[in-house]
Parts: C-alpha cells; sequence; structure tokens
C-alpha cells in the first residue's frame, strides 16, 4: 500500500509540498536512503528540522513518500497508453517512447530509482519492489498472453519470464538516459549519436521485441 499524505503535511500549500518532495527526491537520489540527511532535506526545502519530524515521523517514512511519487507517475502514464488499447507491439512502442519522454522529463526521479535498486535493507527493499515492480510484472505479463491468444506471437513462450525479460530492457532504458554509468554503457555500445537520434534507437528496439516474441514469415 503507498504511504498516504499526513494530515499536517496535506494542509500546506501545494507548492510548499512539491518543494519539500523534490528537495527528498533529489537527496535520496544523490546519497540513498542510508546517506540522505533529513536535516539537509529541511535546509534546502526552507523549513525547520521539527516541522519536518511534524509532516514525516522519520526518513523512512519521508523516503517511501518519495517512492510513492515514482509509482504515481509511472502508473499514469501506464494507463494512459494503456487506456488506447492497441495490439502489443504498439503498446510497447509507446511504452519506449514514454521512457525516453519521461526519464528526461523526471531525471532525479529516475535517479532515484536507480538508487533503490541498490539498497541493502532486504525488507525494505521488497516494500519497494512490491509498490514498483508490481504496477508493470502482472501488466505485461497480461498483454502477452493477450497477443498469443489474438495475435501471431510464440506459444511457447512463458509471459512471466517474457514479462521479466521485457521489464529490464526498459528499466535499463531508463537508466540509459540518466544515469552517468548507464550513459556511458550506451554509449560505448552504440556510439555517442545515440542520444541525439531516438528514432532510431525504437526502431531497433521494436526490431528487437519483435524478432523475440513473434514468429517471422
Amino acid at each position: 500500500m503507498l504511504l498516504l499524505k499526513t494530515a499536517s503535511f496535506g494542509k500546506l500549500p501545494a507548492d510548499k509540498q512539491e518543494k519539500i518532495l523534490q528537495t527528498a527526491i533529489i537527496e535520496f537520489a544523490e546519497h540513498g536512503f542510508e546517506g540522505a540527511n533529513i536535516n539537509i532535506i529541511a535546509k534546502k526545502a526552507g523549513i525547520s528540522v521539527g516541522s519536518m519530524y511534524k509532516y514525516f515521523k522519520n526518513k523512512h517514512d519521508l523516503y517511501m513518500m518519495t517512492v510513492s511519487i515514482s509509482v504515481d507517475k509511472l502508473t499514469t502514464a501506464l494507463n494512459e497508453i494503456i487506456s488506447q488499447k492497441m495490439d502489443f507491439l504498439s503498446t510497447v512502442e509507446k511504452i519506449i517512447r514514454a521512457i525516453q519522454f519521461h526519464s528526461r522529463e523526471n531525471v532525479y526521479l529516475t535517479k532515484l530509482y536507480n538508487r533503490m535498486t541498490t539498497e541493502n535493507n532486504g525488507e525494505f527493499v521488497r516494500t519497494i519492489v512490491e509498490q514498483i515492480e508490481g504496477v508493470t510484472a502482472h501488466l505485461y505479463a497480461a498483454f502477452i498472453e493477450e497477443a498469443q491468444k489474438n495475435e501471431a506471437a510464440r506459444k511457447n513462450i512463458n509471459p512471466k519470464y517474457f514479462a521479466f525479460f521485457l521489464d529490464n530492457l526498459f528499466i535499463l532504458l531508463q537508466f540509459s538516459y540518466t544515469c552517468d554509468y548507464y550513459k556511458e554503457r550506451l554509449k560505448m555500445f552504440v556510439g555517442d549519436e545515440v542520444f541525439a537520434d531516438d528514432e532510431l534507437l525504437v526502431e531497433q528496439l521494436m526490431k528487437f521485441v519483435k524478432g523475440a516474441l513473434y514468429l517471422q514469415d
């Protein structure tokens, strides 16, 4: 279950809420949960530490609020695509283009997502995985099952496994637009010009997905 806003935080003006949450996202994205300092977040957000602890019980609650923001943005973007009721490949293409756009528009949220993958606390990680990956795991598997029933998708593919492989492609693509290591990695494989030609990346990734899932003529 996503963490809901506390009553005191909810009473703040929207711009003040946004300032606090965006400051927290940047701090957690740059330093991770353990390295982030709630005092620094409060100072950069322009509020007292005492006020911060009125809005959030502890650093964990603030962190989970930032996770909730990430989940909400993911859910909104996916729902917008799903509502168009397209075939599987058209849906995948829309998701790839959405990743290209939203990764650049929400750099620190994507960097935060990358940081989340390195957290060492087992229970903490399970909570994050359930919230974020839970949005996509069943959805992608259902899309693939639908493609097997109504399109020419291979029947000998396990939808759950293919959903996992597909999601890995999407995750790495997000990181490749925002995180320094993955940016350099993509350039090493493809060349520096990759970030200037979104259409070519879409075209090549779509060929890869189509070749993996569909029987060839």
